[in-house]
């Protein structure tokens, strides 16, 4: 498992929440009685939660014990816990699901979805963000520099990756359980002050479970360095030195 930092997570704590605001502002439930955030990290998704529906009953859930920590130092009043998406059973049920770019974290999108799913009341909704940018090139890098030459010895275990799949595939898993179903993707253009600002980004993401994988620090730092020098050629500095990030992500809202 990766571990997880949750002051690094939050270095770029407004463009990890733009996403959240979105995917909120697109849920037609008026008033829901009881919500829970699932994958909640430090919160920071929670209080998008709370703003767009402040008279509910809210709840959090998170695998790591630092962002449930983070959660309930910020937010003592919600109900916080630590617990696994991907076996996370509950006898409640919760008008409205919301899931802020967690669920790449968790295989078997089609036999889980439909198990968050029933968690939801009759009309309620489970609404989920994940990023859709797997093939970009921060990524495609991060595993070209995993398997060359000079690192492969380290990550002979598949380290591991996101879980998202195509709107079509959501659509097929969903589109028969519910009473309507939104799909959309968001291109987001991040701006960011150079190519370190790329590296920090994955620093508090996906580059987690490969430097995990790594011996020690030194290994760690020179893993970085290298995942930077192929950054700075595949995002060139735009005539003021500044870097654009573009981030595509999926989203849907399923109404039972």
């Amino acid at each position: 498992m990766p571990t997880w930092n949750s002051e690094q997570y939050l270095r770029f704590a407004e463009e990890r929440t733009q996403p959240a605001r979105d995917l909120a502002a697109r849920i037609a439930t008026a008033s829901p009685q009881r919500v829970l955030d699932l994958g909640c990290g430090p919160g920071n998704s929670t209080e998008v939660v709370a703003r767009r529906w402040p008279s509910a009953q809210l709840e959090g859930l998170d695998s790591s014990p630092d962002m449930i920590a983070a959660a309930r130092k910020a937010h003592p009043e919600w109900s916080w816990q630590q617990g696994d998406i991907a076996t996370w059973v509950t006898s409640q049920t919760y008008d409205v699901i919301f899931s802020n770019a967690a669920l790449q974290w968790v295989p078997d999108h089609a036999r889980v979805l439909p198990r968050l799913l029933a968690q939801a009341t009759p009309g309620g909704a489970l609404a989920v963000q994940m990023p859709g940018n797997f093939d970009a090139p921060a990524h495609t890098l991060m595993r070209e520099l995993g398997a060359s030459p000079a690192w492969k010895k380290y990550f002979r275990d598949q380290v591991r990756e996101w879980h998202v799949e195509s709107p079509a595939f959501y659509y097929d898993v969903l589109a028969p359980q519910v009473a309507r179903l939104d799909i959309w993707t968001t291109d987001y253009l991040h701006l960011m002050p150079n190519a370190e600002g790329i590296v920090e980004w994955y620093r508090g993401t996906g580059l987690r479970p490969w430097l995990d994988a790594l011996p020690d620090e030194a290994a760690r730092t020179q893993f970085t360095a290298g995942y930077l020098a192929l950054l700075q050629k595949a995002y060139p500095p735009q005539r003021d030195g500044r870097v654009l990030f573009p981030f595509r992500r999926l989203f849907f809202v399923a109404y039972r």
